[in-house]
């Protein structure tokens, strides 16, 4: 797996993300339901980010 390689990168957020909306909408209700949703978007969009640091520190 080369993070250097932007689909994996935002394969891995979208994936993440993906799998805290699930508990969100399959276990929790209410207020608790939107903000475990607002926390899987805030992952989808920011691990891409964080990879692309580490994978540029690993190449340097």
């Amino acid at each position: 797996m080369d993070l250097r390689d932007p689909p994996v990168r935002w394969g891995l957020g979208l994936a993440s993300g993906a799998i805290i909306a699930a508990v969100a909408v399959f276990f929790l209700e209410g207020t608790i339901q939107l903000l475990v949703l607002g926390i899987a978007v805030f992952d989808a969009v920011s691990t891409p980010q964080v990879l692309r640091l580490v994978a540029e520190g690993q190449a340097s």
